[in-house]
């Protein structure tokens, strides 16, 4: 016997009874940082991932069986990140959410790649993932950082009315990767940057690098780089009455570097996912969060919802775990989500979302362009 029934998220999955549920359990690896500075980038894919899951686990599973979730801390650090995944291998992981930041996602693509795995981020943005052709089970929910590096680029030409741009990253893979496309845009566009430097991250202060944006001249910084050093540069940028403006990335448009930089962040622009919050799905997972962890969800939430819907649905459509068959279902359909309909390339990226543009206004990340 089997029915076919929809979870409020209005994903649709087929429902066995009698000994089909006592079959081996579908194993959903969710790796990423649960700890350390970047947890509040981790901790909320992992809160999407454990409601999505629990929604469908009670009303049956998918494919008749039990979900079950592998989640494992890799702090965002490629050498933790790759004991992880080779964990997660050794667990038999079917597919995995994750890894949250980019070094990380590299480090362990390979080991997935190996056997065979497909692994989906919410967030990892580096070009290389998906042009480079290395990882053909790689997928993601986000769009990829030359996407961004141009808005951020377009936004201070074009919007701002900005002439000298100082770029600065963290030497990541992610940061760094930013940078170089946002370097390029400039000069695409018969500008030039007038400094191009990187930070070593985790330094108590920044005050030679802000001394030298000081002395360029720049009207504007692009940054690729995440939270902690970006609130670190921009007050040392506001004590010096610097009125150079700060553009950053989805590193930067979280609540926790408003937090950390406190009245200084007031005016920071940064790049991020479109706005999808209003539509109907992502009004019921914000709600749902709210109601079993008692907060608004953090950065990359929906994302990592949607991702762990359209891996489970995929599973569903597939009707297996095997890797073509997974790896066809999502380059074949679309996918209802918080982030509204989404299907994926041959390379991975994901069709049908983008960035935009947000600046903090008393307090809060306000969307100003796209």
């Amino acid at each position: 016997m089997k029915r076919i029934i929809c979870i409020l998220t209005g994903a649709c999955f087929v429902l066995f009874s009698g000994a089909a549920m006592a079959e081996d359990a579908i194993k959903l690896g969710v790796p990423g940082a649960h700890s350390g500075d970047l947890a509040s980038y981790g901790l909320p894919s992992a809160h999407a991932a454990r409601l999505v899951v629990d929604d469908i686990n009670a009303r049956g599973g998918v494919m008749g069986k039990k979900v079950v979730i592998l989640q494992e801390d890799d702090q965002c650090k490629p050498e933790v990140a790759a004991n992880v995944g080779t964990k997660l291998v050794s667990e038999k992981v079917d597919v995995v959410l994750g890894h949250i930041c980019s070094g990380a996602t590299k480090a362990a693509m390979n080991i997935y790649k190996d056997a065979g795995i497909i692994a989906m981020s919410p967030s990892a943005t580096n070009v290389e993932l998906t042009k480079s052709g290395d990882y053909p089970n790689f997928f993601r929910t986000i769009s990829p950082d030359d996407a961004q590096a141009l808005l951020q680029v377009d936004f201070a030409l074009n919007t701002l009315k900005v002439e000298k741009i100082a770029v600065i990253h963290d030497k990541g893979d992610y940061g760094k990767g930013i940078a170089e496309f946002a370097y390029g845009f400039i000069e695409e566009r018969g500008a030039k940057p007038v400094l191009f430097e990187g930070i070593t991250p985790g330094a108590v202060d920044y005050s030679a690098v802000v001394q030298k944006i000081k002395r360029s001249g720049a009207e504007a910084v692009i940054y690729g780089g995440y939270h902690p050093e970006a609130a670190k540069i921009v007050s040392g940028m506001k004590k010096k009455k610097m009125d150079t403006i700060f553009i950053s990335d989805d590193g930067v448009r979280d609540d926790t570097f408003i937090k950390v930089a406190g009245k200084y962040a007031e005016g920071v622009y940064a790049t991020g996912p479109i706005d999808t919050t209003k539509s109907p799905m992502a009004v019921a997972a914000i709600e749902q969060h709210k109601k079993v962890y008692g907060e608004e969800p953090g950065a990359f939430y929906l994302n990592a919802y949607a991702a762990a819907l359209c891996l489970l649905q995929a599973i569903d459509k597939a009707g297996s775990t095997e890797f073509d068959a997974v790896t066809e279902a999502l380059r074949s359909n679309w996918f209802d989500t918080p982030l509204g309909s989404i299907s994926f390339d041959e390379k991975g990226d994901a069709k049908g979302i983008g960035f935009a543009v947000y600046q903090v206004q008393n307090g809060q990340y306000v969307e100003v362009g796209k």
